[in-house]
């Protein structure tokens, strides 16, 4: 029987939950979105972790998958809502927490909405609980809000090495999805927005990860895939991390042949079908014999 998180989990969780809070304090209007990041991925390391994922730093519309692609030159804006998600791994295991940042104020209760139905869906994990009635908590409690919950971005539970290892946490009512158990751990995520309730793919790509295909490549390709293998594993990266010190190897185009054979998925940026801005809020928790444990507080 599991005695409580692995010392590993509680590290990155902290890690986490420290960054994330010092990030957050650096959004503010004209700021390069590219330095957040960097800073961001810098301090993971700083402060003994290794990124899970690149930092995602999703405006106003965007919801997930969006990360600086290397060269960018966007910025914060003046207004609007600004979600940072951050995550760390120790050893492989994995703290995942993000929160929404308004920028000026004026859009508080999507905030609001999604830290008041993160608390209530933490409160429900406990052994036994099934995975579907918090998702109807998840629900309700935004919808009192006046706002819609995103009905197809979920939270999801952690393995080592494994950042979605299977079971959801929805963001709406679901049936017979399976129940929560001792010993896990869980990211959970509920987004709000005025809009649909459900996010698209667009067509810009930042972020990929191995597949573990065992695909014949040649050249310069099989080298980059040896290496992203060697170096990420089945955890996710960004193409602004992958360099080349010779000036014939075009990385982009090397990229699109991995994508090509299969050897990398791409995870598109997912934006808001009718273009209304979302809000996330996360945590990381470990489920005990007695509830959930959270990983990802700053105390």
């Amino acid at each position: 029987m599991p005695l409580g998180p692995h010392s590993s989990a509680i590290k990155s969780g902290k890690i986490a939950a420290r960054v994330l809070n010092e990030i957050s304090a650096e959004i503010e209007p004209g700021k390069r979105i590219i330095k957040i990041c960097v800073l961001a991925e810098n301090k993971i390391r700083e402060y003994g972790g290794t990124p899970a994922f690149p930092l995602n730093v999703s405006i106003n519309h965007i919801a997930a998958h969006s990360t600086s692609p290397k060269g960018d030159k966007s910025e914060i804006p003046e207004f609007g809502l600004v979600k940072l998600d951050v995550g760390v791994h120790v050893d492989g295991y994995i703290a995942d927490t993000a929160r929404t940042v308004d920028i000026d104020g004026t859009l508080d209760g999507f905030v609001a909405a999604t830290n008041d139905a993160l608390a209530e869906a933490i409160d429900l994990m406990k052994p036994g609980a099934e995975l579907g009635d918090i998702g109807r908590t998840i629900e309700y409690v935004v919808k009192e809000y006046g706002l819609r919950p995103i009905k197809n971005l979920s939270g999801h539970n952690l393995k080592r090495y494994r950042l979605h290892a299977g079971k959801i946490v929805p963001n709406i009512k679901k049936r017979r999805i399976g129940t929560v158990e001792v010993g896990e751990y869980y990211a959970i995520e509920p987004f709000a927005t005025t809009g649909t309730g459900t996010v698209i793919d667009s067509e810009y790509v930042y972020i990929f990860s191995n597949t573990g295909a065992d695909v014949p490549l040649e050249g310069t390709t099989e080298k980059l895939r040896q290496y992203l293998r060697d170096k990420y594993g089945p955890l996710p990266f960004a193409s602004r991390w992958i360099g080349s010190s010779s000036k014939n190897v075009d990385v982009i185009q090397e990229i699109k042949n991995l994508l090509k054979s299969n050897a990398l998925r791409g995870y598109p940026m997912q934006i808001e079908k009718k273009g209304r801005p979302v809000s996330q809020s996360e945590h990381t928790v470990y489920i005990s014999e007695d509830g959930p444990i959270v990983l990802t507080n700053l105390v």
